[in-house]
């Protein structure tokens, strides 16, 4: 075991994604929400994927996507998640180790399937998900490594995560681990209807053990149930260090000590799939908080990281973050 430090150690959903163009009569044949994700047992996926259209898949999972991010950028990052010993488990954990992540959870060798998430992109670019969480939900405090942990500045936790009860578990120890580390902690709020099942747990985490919130503005105004971004603000900045807020074209903002940063968005290309965006948005804020930038230029660049995301189809980056960012934010 190497005792070299990871700028992020990110504990999240192992899902291959599989994504597919489609038009808003195909969620209203579903039955779905635009923009959310639901989670669905195998054969409501299986209901689903058969009426989809070409699909293409790419190895996913919001804190896995963070890790890759972090990478790009020329960052050290590593995942605990957990797989099947089948072949998607195969392809995810080839290429999350590819993407220069150190990923070492053993996987599954019974259970339930290497978890999918299947992706609907509407002619907006919104993407609606359908996640069959398989085998992710057989994470367990076992598989949080506190050598690899200690290791970490900070310790980055997806929302998603709190559904599975035995995960649930493996999340508060690795805040715990984190804390005798003296790492900070951070959390994404990840989806409304995330906050919508669990917002007195998420409320309590942010006074307990949360140093570093992401959200985007309508998780964290659900999470408050307030309708005033700066009120919501205000009370989560009470108890977090730092709070981030995307903004989807208006960018994003930060609080954090009694200072605030608007910062507009950086658009790369045509918007094609919003998939991702958060994720790298968090990627590009880390790499800066752990590199010693100030809060506006941590902003700038998990901007630009969103702003490359969603120029393509995908969770994860198609170009080297690290090259566009010397380019785009000389």
């Amino acid at each position: 075991m190497t005792n070299d430090r990871l700028d992020v150690v990110s504990l999240g959903n192992a899902i291959v994604d599989v994504l597919a163009n489609e038009d808003d009569a195909f969620l209203a044949q579903h039955d779905l929400v635009k923009g959310s994700m639901q989670l669905v047992d195998a054969d409501r996926a299986g209901a689903i994927y058969n009426d989809m259209g070409p699909a293409v898949e790419a190895s996913g999972g919001s804190a896995a996507n963070t890790a890759a991010g972090v990478a790009s950028l020329g960052g050290t990052a590593g995942f605990i998640g957990k797989v099947r010993d089948d072949q998607l488990g195969a392809v995810y954990t080839h290429d999350l180790r590819a993407a220069g992540v150190e990923f070492t959870v053993a996987p599954a060798e019974s259970g339930p399937a290497t978890a999918q998430s299947f992706i609907i992109i509407t002619p907006d670019a919104e993407r609606t998900m359908n996640t069959f969480l398989g085998a992710s939900t057989d994470l367990a405090p076992d598989d949080v490594d506190p050598a690899l942990i200690a290791r970490a500045s900070v310790v980055y936790l997806e929302g998603y995560l709190w559904d599975p009860p035995v995960a649930k578990d493996a999340f508060r120890q690795a805040m715990a681990l984190a804390k005798e580390a003296g790492a900070r902690v951070a959390l994404t709020l990840s989806d409304s209807f995330c906050v919508d099942r669990f917002r007195d747990e998420f409320v309590g985490l942010l006074g307990d053990s949360v140093d570093v919130l992401f959200a985007n503005e309508g998780e964290i105004l659900s999470l408050f149930q307030i309708d005033d971004l700066d009120a919501a603000l205000a009370i989560a900045s009470e108890t977090c260090e730092i709070v981030t807020v995307t903004r989807s074209e208006l960018g994003s903002v930060v609080v954090a000590k009694g200072e605030r940063h608007d910062v507009p968005a950086h658009p790369i290309g045509p918007l094609v799939d919003t998939t991702g965006a958060g994720d790298l948005y968090a990627a590009g804020f880390l790499f800066g908080l752990t590199h010693g930038y100030d809060l506006e230029r941590c902003a700038r660049l998990g901007n630009l990281c969103a702003g490359e995301c969603i120029s393509h189809i995908g969770p994860r980056p198609a170009v080297s973050l690290a090259d566009l960012a010397a380019r785009e934010l000389a």
